[in-house]
């Protein structure tokens, strides 16, 4: 391995320790014990569900790869935990409002294991289910945990400032920490101790596995809409006219559509971006890297959050536009440097410079989870809070969809600007967001102002 994957990775390490070293009074919020048993309770629920998903993330594709599968029937998998995703998404959120956030988290755990199990069987038709189950299961994962904390939460009665300390810790935690665990240990498995590439999925259903034990003893149970007369189509349709009656809300939507949509499609392109000439480059230990650098992300969230002064809606601004210029660098760098001829062999100059830019946006990645989890716990109305985080889904699993099904139709640098200007226009909408966020919180302030002003009479009487 090169020394400059070290370097990246040592000076990545550095400012993370840094960041997180050089905290002071001011950059910290003292919280009670209550809270803190609270949020390290979910903090380990969180990390074990995510374990459980890193575990099987870098092994997916090789796994069907062994099982003889080609591309395009690889392709059709992934295509159909996507679709399963967008199809059964919004109900599962649903029926998690109405259900019980609790339960839909215990459904998380079983259909994430069960499609684990899957992975045993060679046939197509049962790898197929397994990637169903498991889009069924990533809809869960994403909207019936953050629902059920920030309902928990208010339930308790805490403040809101504190909800951002447990974002940015389970972001830190659960995509940085964790993702880099879990790969060094499916590594340890599959190349250290033979165990083949079916061993990281048994890991993940026992981590999963400990996870649920630990909801069903410690959790209480939440719900979003409390009437019993609301059928799925009521819930559908209140969901709906909820986002398009406020803007605030159908911004917050496309802005989380558009940066997950160029994520994931990153998520594909960064490979062959790197070795377009087949460079044997570490995939593992650049994974690992990606991953340090969403956990200084996420540190310099926790900073900025903590500052209420600073507000979120500001500074991802700043963040989308950065993201924006960093997948813009495979095409600058197609245009000014000599691309190389040489099969095989290490990384190349042009590697190097998008590898750095990379990193840069897997920081912004780090920094825009636990920011849009405080703007939507702001903004989504609480009863219907995971079908409507489910609904903003809808398009950014079409999007990747569309992406697999025409990943070798376009240039890799007409997909990067593709994503670079879907970055760029959230951060238009970002603008926006903010400046309606403004507006709205003056009228109120106005509001209260003549209240007071009408009050005045009776109180001088």
């Amino acid at each position: 391995m090169e020394l400059f994957y070290y370097m990246v990775f040592g000076f990545l390490g550095a400012v993370v320790a840094t960041v997180e070293l050089s905290k002071g009074n001011k950059d910290r919020i003292n919280t009670p014990q209550a809270f803190n048993s609270f949020k390290n309770n979910y903090l380990l629920v969180y990390s074990l569900m995510m374990a459980g998903d890193w575990l099987q993330g870098p092994y997916v594709y090789y796994l069907y790869s062994q099982y003889g599968y080609g591309k395009g029937e690889i392709g059709q998998l992934f295509i159909a935990g996507f679709g399963s995703s967008m199809l059964f998404g919004t109900i599962v959120g649903s029926l998690a409002d109405k259900q019980g956030r609790k339960r839909a988290c215990v459904t998380y755990c079983i259909t994430y294991i069960l499609s684990c199990i899957t992975k045993h069987s060679p046939q197509y038709k049962v790898l197929m289910l397994g990637r169903v189950l498991g889009g069924i299961a990533t809809s869960l994962l994403f909207s019936a945990f953050e629902s059920w904390l920030v309902a928990e939460h208010f339930k308790r009665g805490f403040d809101q400032q504190w909800l951002s300390l447990t974002f940015s810790k389970a972001i830190f935690l659960g995509n940085g920490l964790i993702a880099i665990l879990a790969g060094l240990f499916g590594n340890l498995l599959v190349d250290s101790m033979n165990l083949g590439p079916v061993a990281p999925f048994d890991a993940a259903a026992c981590f999963l596995a400990i996870g649920m034990a630990i909801i069903l003893s410690s959790w209480t149970e939440n719900y979003g809409d409390p009437s019993e007369n609301k059928d799925l189509l009521t819930q559908f349709k209140g969901a709906a006219v909820a986002i398009a009656s406020d803007e605030k809300i159908a911004l917050l939507g496309a802005i989380q559509s558009l940066f997950e949509g160029s994520m994931y499609t990153f998520v594909f392109l960064w490979t062959p971006a790197l070795s377009p000439n087949e460079e044997e480059i570490p995939h593992g230990f650049i994974f690992a890297t990606f991953m340090l650098a969403s956990m200084l992300g996420s540190s310099i969230a926790s900073r900025l959050m903590s500052q209420s002064s600073t507000k979120v809606e500001s500074y991802m601004q700043i963040v989308f536009v950065v993201s924006a210029a960093s997948l813009l660098l495979p095409i600058v760098t197609t245009l000014f440097v000599a691309p190389s001829k040489v099969k095989g062999g290490s990384i190349s100059f042009s590697g190097c410079i998008q590898l750095l830019g990379f990193c840069t946006f897997e920081s912004c990645v780090g920094i825009f989870w636990p920011s849009i989890m405080k703007m939507r716990s702001q903004y989504i109305p609480e009863e219907a809070r995971s079908t409507i985080m489910n609904f903003f889904r809808i398009p950014l699993n079409i999007f990747v969809c569309i992406v697999l099904y025409n990943v070798n139709a376009f240039p890799i640098t007409v997909m990067f600007g593709m994503c670079s200007i879907f970055l760029f226009v959230a951060s238009i909408l970002q603008r926006r967001l903010l400046v309606i966020a403004d507006k709205s919180k003056s009228e109120d302030w106005t509001a209260m102002k003549e209240k007071d002003t009408e009050a005045e009479p009776l109180n001088v009487a």
